[in-house]
This record gives C-alpha cells, structure tokens and sequence, in this order.
C-alpha cells in the first residue's frame, strides 16, 4: 500500500504517523506516539499500553527502511524523544539508519517554546546536516508549507508544517494539528490540488472550543470534501466518540465516504483514548500497576483483550 498509516487516535493512539511509499522514496512523517497521560482522571490502560508498543515497533521498522523523515512540529506525539515517558518513542530506541535519513522540520524560530525548540536541537545533534529547516520549500518530489497554525491564528501551540508529496498518479498531503480552524489553512492545501488528504480535525472534546470554532471547522471540512477525493479525518478529533458522530454526519453531508485513519486502513475504529474509563471498567488494573510497569515489572499483555477493544 502506498500509505500506510502507522498510528492515530483511531487506532489507537495519539498521533498522527504515516509512510508514504513511491518509485524513489519511503517518506515517514511525524514518527511519533502517545497515550495522553491522564484522561478522565486515569493513566493509559494496559490494553492501550500494547497497542502503543505496537506502534512504536511499526514505526521503528517503518524508519529502518525509510530515505526521508519529517517533523511536521515538535509536540511528544509526533516526534522521538530523549525523555519519553513510558507510553512515547524515545530517541534511545531509533534504528542506526535514522541517523542517515534525510529529515525536514520547522525552524526553531518557528517553533512555539523553549521546550520545543530543545527538542528540536537534540533531533539535531543527532542528525547534524541531515536534519534541514524545510518551511516554504521544495526537495524533488516534496514540498512544505509555509508556517501554518496549530489550531486558531495565534494559538499558544504555534505553527506546524504541512507536506506534500507527489506520488507519481497523484498528490498526498499531510495536514497535520490544522485542526480545520483556519481558513487560510484550507486554502493552501487545496491550491496545491491533492488526490488525498490526511488532516487533524478538530478537538470536539475540549470544552473551550467555542460554538463558532465548531462551525468553522464544519464548514472547512466540507470545503476539503468538495475539493478533494480522498480525505481523512483523525487525531484530536477521535479523542471522543462525538468525533465519529461527526465524521458520519460529514460523510453523509457531503455525499460521500469521509474516513478516519482506521476506515482508511480497513480495520476497526479502536478510540481507546476515549474510550479509557470503559477499559478499566471491563478489566480492572491493580493500584500501582503502572509504577510496576515503569520499572519493568509488569507485563500489559496480561490485561490484553482485542475483543473488548
């Protein structure tokens, strides 16, 4: 398959990871993952702790194999980290080959903190010159973004780059944290005539989304159905089950089948984020499990159940 998607809230986890196969090149962009810390007052369940180190696994193949990565902005869910916490990608277990990968990025001007742009600078040492600032630019078959917002103008998140890449019979574009809440955002993506979109949609969960963000983001999302073939909706936006109610109703207002990371990938629609409270619910987890997990002393496949995923 030429895309592949690795992990997003659909399957599974917090991210946003995909491979991108052509003729010439095997492009991983944003190989990063998380399981969102705390969510409803809870740590990851341990089923959600197996399907993250699934993920991570895929990506590290997927990277072993790869000729170019991008970094589409520096937040713990979308790239390696040297001090990942127990459900993220750390550094220490990248494959010898990334070190000779060609990697795009933001600039750290660009960048929305200090803490960010650390992240940024420990990628670099790491890379050196293979890891290159990529915004509003173009290296054979790709093409960046200039700056776009994480979200709203002048969101405290700051800015992330989109990509493009032309696949030879048609265009991939990779929206990553856009949220569809800025105009502007939508119509750069269309200009660049995509076959087939991968986005962020919107954080349906967060209660200081406004009533006119909603509506903005609906209205964006039919802008790209009407414009694109292909277009799939993930991330923040499968972080609560509304966001497949949303989904469904986008596709049935459109006219046509919108589809979240899992649909994309012909498998189910596992928001274990989401879905976190029932977990524990269904399998109960010890007090201090994760304390033992995070000295090795517990094993989460024990806890593991597909069928009630």
């Amino acid at each position: 398959m030429p895309i592949e998607i690795i992990g997003a809230e659909s399957l599974g986890v917090r991210g946003l990871c995909c491979l991108v196969t052509t003729k010439t090149h095997r492009v991983v962009i944003d190989p990063g993952v998380a399981l969102g810390y705390f969510r409803h007052g809870l740590l990851p369940h341990p089923c959600q702790i197996v399907i993250g180190a699934r993920v991570r696994r895929r990506i590290i193949e997927a990277l072993s194999q790869a000729t170019d990565v991008i970094f589409s902005h520096m937040h713990g869910d979308h790239v390696p980290l040297i001090h990942a916490n127990p459900y993220q990608l750390s550094i220490q277990h990248l494959p010898a080959e990334f070190q000779n990968l060609s990697c795009w990025s933001l600039s750290p001007k660009n960048l929305s903190s200090p803490r960010m742009q650390q992240r940024y600078y420990d990628l670099k040492n790491l890379l050196g010159d293979n890891l290159q600032t990529a915004e509003n630019s173009s290296q054979a078959l790709l093409s960046f973004s200039q700056p776009v917002p994480h979200g709203i103008k002048n969101s405290p998140f700051g800015s992330v780059m989109m990509s493009r890449i032309d696949m030879g019979n048609k265009i991939f574009v990779h929206a990553s944290d856009i949220q569809l809440l800025d105009e502007e955002t939508i119509h750069y993506i269309i200009e660049w005539q995509p076959g087939i979109v991968f986005v962020a949609g919107p954080p349906l969960y967060l209660s200081v989304l406004t009533e006119y963000q909603r509506h903005l983001a609906w209205n964006n999302a039919l802008h790209l159905c009407k414009n694109i073939d292909v277009v799939i909706l993930d991330h923040h936006l499968m972080r609560s089950e509304s966001g497949l109610d949303w989904l469904d109703a986008l596709s049935k207002q459109s006219g046509k089948r919108i589809y979240c990371a899992a649909d994309f990938m012909n498998r189910p629609r596992w928001l274990l984020e989401a879905r976190r409270s029932q977990l524990y619910q269904k399998i109960p987890v010890p007090t201090g499990w994760h304390d033992e997990f995070a000295a090795h002393r517990a094993d989460p496949e024990e806890y593991f159940d597909a069928t009630l995923l």
